[in-house]
């Protein structure tokens, strides 16, 4: 079970930073990774960690404002989200999967969190 939060209505150029709990004890055999979704658009793939947090990933239109970290002692993955701009508006989702997939397709997604929204006005 994924639990995140830090969601929120924030200004452009603000931070946030979400967080994602995990229940279970094999957190570290995950690929963990932050998908979005506006609306009218299908879920995207913003940015993944590898198992020991050694390798990320960050789509385009994220790289240099986000960062992705994990801490596998505590079964938790961050997303750090910095020079927020109003683009970045959408539902933010955890997403778990087994292994190491550098960009994984949304359909080889384990577990998946509730999702937090994002909300960056103008």
């Amino acid at each position: 079970q994924l639990v995140e939060s830090g969601g929120g209505l924030v200004q452009a150029g603000d931070s946030l930073r979400l967080s994602c709990a995990a229940s279970g004890r094999t957190f570290s055999s995950y690929t963990m990774g932050w998908f979005r979704q506006a609306p009218g658009k299908e879920r995207e793939a913003v940015a993944t960690c590898s198992l020991s947090g050694g390798s990320t990933y960050y789509a385009d239109a994220v790289k240099g404002r986000f960062t992705i970290s994990r801490d596998n002692a505590k079964n938790t993955a961050y997303l750090q989200m910095n020079s927020l701009k109003p683009e970045d508006t959408a539902v933010y989702y955890c997403a778990a999967v087994l292994g190491y997939t550098r960009v994984p397709h949304t359909t080889k997604v384990d577990y998946w969190g509730q999702g937090t929204q994002v909300t960056v006005s103008s």
